[in-house]
């Protein structure tokens, strides 16, 4: 049955905003007179109306997903504990848009709920929007109806999203830190080299005396600061958009991301982070038993690294062609032995799934632990650099008074 939003006033005239089921719109109305209710607008929530509003939602800049990575989490973890108590699907997401505290969400899986009371499959509702729901999260459930196992299916994909932003909120954290000191001291720097430096200097300015180099250097890095600021600036917006445009083109996309591959500290976390997300994504679309092609393709997209999607696609050729996974990764010295060796332990036991998941909990933890490394260089490194700086531009500001002052002497 078909989902209206209707906007209406009730008998003292304060507005009431909801969504109802009704085969018609004129329905619709009639179910709000009944209700003693008087309807101003009731447009349907479902199909191309739900579409459209979408794309409205989408083209709005300041726009948000309806559903965060951790609200996704919880509305899949809350849907699979339904479903798996063995409650009908329609009733499960009925019981969930009653649940729903913001009305956009409420909108949202209204808007779901009538699609499969339509007949159309979960997978193909949730198809209808691939700004909330991605193709993979779609291809899961798919699998999951087809196999008839969609409880069990649910929980692993709430247990993969879970374990996901576990591991990306602890890069955050790991990364916050030195991030925050940066910027605290390039915001210091610019204000001593630009404000402080200029009035110091300006005192010594009619004693007709020769300033020392390290404070006629520090004058000219203010006076560049000071004038041509904003020139500066925009020169690195430019640079900024320039690199944009290039990433934007998938050749130079390709070797920027192998490069950073190349890289000593950084580049191994980003392997490794990558990895992780291939294996764990792979694990669980095998496990829900979609096709090991579909499932290479699927996970070989959800790869952020150019160079190493590229590499996840050579291995698809391979399998294709009919070698084993462990050996076509194997092939790929971009992603870490660990993947290659758990797929062929996978392989050889018939158990592929559990094993690749456990790869991607090694890697992750590997992820979490270099993070932690990395961030616990970072900041001593940070303040020994800011501490340096602020020395040379107070040493800038002293060495004239110590000049001035031997010269009285």
């Amino acid at each position: 049955m078909p989902a209206y939003s209707f906007e209406a006033l009730d008998a003292e005239g304060r507005a009431r905003k909801g969504v109802l089921e009704a085969d018609t719109a004129r329905a619709a109305r009639g179910l709000l007179r009944a209700q003693a209710l008087i309807p101003l607008t009731v447009q349907p929530v479902g199909g191309e109306a739900a579409a459209n509003a979408g794309s409205s939602t989408r083209r709005g800049l300041f726009k948000r997903r309806l559903f965060s990575a951790t609200e996704l989490a919880v509305w899949t973890r809350q849907l699979a504990g339904l479903v798996s108590a063995g409650l009908p699907l329609e009733r499960a997401l009925t019981a969930l848009t009653e649940e729903s505290e913001r009305e956009d969400q409420r909108q949202l899986v209204a808007a779901l709920r009538a699609e499969v009371n339509g007949g159309a499959t979960f997978a193909r509702a949730l198809s209808q929007h691939p700004r909330e729901f991605s193709a993979i999260y779609t291809a899961v459930i798919g699998a999951g109806e087809q196999s008839g196992n969609l409880g069990l299916v649910l929980e692993r994909l709430a247990d993969d999203l879970e374990e996901r932003q576990a591991l990306q909120q602890k890069l955050i954290g790991a990364t916050l830190y030195p991030a925050i000191v940066t910027l605290i001291a390039i915001v210091i720097v610019i204000f001593l080299v630009s404000y402080v430096v200029p009035q110091v200097a300006n005192v010594f300015a009619g004693t007709k005396r020769e300033l020392p180099m390290l404070t006629v250097i520090m004058l000219n890095i203010s006076a560049l600061v000071r004038n041509h600021g904003l020139l500066i600036l925009g020169g690195l917006v430019a640079v900024g958009l320039g690199l944009r445009t290039l990433l934007a083109g998938e050749a130079f996309r390709q070797k920027f991301d192998a490069a950073w591959l190349r890289l000593p500290l950084v580049g191994r976390l980003a392997r490794g982070y990558n990895a992780a997300r291939f294996a764990s994504t792979l694990a669980m679309l095998a496990a829900a038993g979609v096709p090991i092609l579909r499932a290479l393709q699927a996970a070989a997209e959800t790869l952020s690294n150019r160079a190493m999607r590229a590499d996840a696609l050579d291995a698809l050729v391979l399998v294709r062609e009919g070698a084993p996974l462990a050996s076509a990764l194997a092939q790929k010295k971009r992603f870490p032995g660990l993947v290659a060796m758990f797929a062929r332990l996978g392989e050889q036991t018939g158990e592929l799934p559990s094993m690749l998941q456990r790869a991607a909990r090694q890697l992750g933890a590997e992820v979490q632990r270099r993070a932690i490394h990395l961030a616990t260089i970072l900041e001593p490194l940070l303040i020994v650099a800011m501490g340096g700086i602020v020395m040379m531009i107070v040493l800038a500001v002293l060495l004239p008074i110590i000049q001035l002052n031997q010269f009285v002497k």
